[in-house]
């Protein structure tokens, strides 16, 4: 099983993003089990960045692309540490070319299509990551969105016109049980499926270092819970976290829940 570090970020907005990998890294070094109990033994990890240059996204994009294939072959379930989301999107790509009916399931606060100034930008970024990726052949009917709370007429016309499951947060609150239910049943039709946790999808008062935080998210025990229990499907290739900001963090309390998260998600369970 491979973590790996990719420190891309898209630009400016996101300055601060690319120390994360290595800082949630650090903390998931410290982490000894799932909150349930399942050991979790860090050595055993196989570790690995992708090397990228931060001033060019065209070569960077290839680079994750080439690379995530590789690992999606030699290995059963890997796993990312961004950067922005900007990284998931060629991450997904090499994914879908592994995969015969391959799954995202995305938690984020953002719909990420490129809403306002960059909606028919062709310049790829955490804002339009998954427009482009729709755009460029993934079908939207093979993507959940979850927890998203920020968005406009445009973001839910792009979500209806490709066929892309939208949960909202009101929905989660009145039965969070029965929409993982469905969820799971959803990721058991796939040949595989990959999850993208964008930092932002928690309510902003548990994430005080997400780089674009938004009120009114999960908390950080309803995703472990979604983590929890899509982690035991044997479908489960891999997943995400990104979107952390150590500049904007406070004691480190964003790095070490993203640590919790990705832990949750590689932490072998028996039931």
């Amino acid at each position: 099983m491979e973590v790996i570090r990719v420190r891309l970020i898209s630009g400016e907005g996101s300055r601060g993003c690319e120390e994360a990998p290595v800082k949630i890294l650090n903390e998931l070094r410290k982490i000894k089990s799932s909150v349930e109990g399942s050991f979790l033994d860090f050595e055993k990890l196989s570790l690995e960045e992708i090397h990228v240059d931060l001033e060019n996204i065209d070569e960077a994009n290839h680079l994750i692309f080439e690379n995530s294939k590789e690992i999606f072959e030699k290995n059963f379930k890997s796993f990312f540490i961004g950067g922005d989301h900007i990284i998931t999107y060629k991450i997904v790509q090499a994914f879908q070319n592994i995969e015969a009916n391959p799954l995202l399931v995305v938690f984020d606060a953002h719909i990420d299509c490129g809403d306002g100034d960059e909606k028919g930008d062709e310049r790829v970024s955490n804002k339009n990551w998954l427009r482009k990726l729709v755009d460029e052949g993934f079908s939207g009917g093979r993507i959940i969105l979850i927890s998203a709370r920020n968005f406009n007429n445009s973001s839910l016309d792009f979500l209806k016109e490709n066929n892309i499951t939208l949960v909202k947060m009101g929905v989660l609150r009145e039965d969070i049980e029965g929409v993982c239910d469905l969820i799971m049943e959803r990721a058991k039709d796939s040949t595989g499926f990959y999850i993208s946790i964008d930092i932002s999808s928690l309510d902003s008062a548990f994430v005080l270092g997400a780089n674009n935080p938004e009120p009114g998210g999960l908390s950080s025990g309803d995703l472990i819970y979604f983590l929890r229990r899509l982690s035991l499907l044997d479908n489960f290739k891999g997943g995400d976290v990104v979107e952390t900001n150590p500049l904007k963090d406070v004691n480190d309390l964003t790095v070490n829940l993203s640590a919790r998260l990705l832990a949750e998600m590689i932490v072998k369970r028996d039931n």
